[in-house]
């Protein structure tokens, strides 16, 4: 069963424009490298529902094909760097995984 990983981030205040779309290219470029990783998305939550974030102002989900693939995204080396960045530019995250039965 589709494994969702969703991850809500509160950005610094001095995060840049530029530091997101870094961020973001590294996101998606783990798609093809990770094996289980089928899709993933990463960007701002959508205006008509982002005064109900909560101070989350980044979200990703990223859907993985089986629970064993979690664990590979979670320790991949494709995967470090982008953890990387979100300890600097994160004030916080929130992880929640779900799986679907589709």
């Amino acid at each position: 069963m589709p494994i969702y990983h969703v991850v809500l981030f509160k950005l610094k205040p001095e995060v840049t424009a530029e530091q997101i779309e870094n961020w973001g290219k590294l996101a998606n470029a783990m798609l093809g490298q990770v094996p289980g990783l089928t899709k993933i998305s990463f960007g701002k939550p959508l205006p008509m529902t982002a005064s109900r974030a909560k101070g989350f102002d980044m979200g990703l989900v990223a859907i993985l094909d089986s629970p064993a693939a979690l664990s590979t995204y979670a320790a991949h080396d494709t995967h470090l760097p982008v953890m990387k960045l979100r300890e600097e530019l994160c004030d916080d995250a929130l992880a929640y995984d779900l799986e679907f039965d589709v």
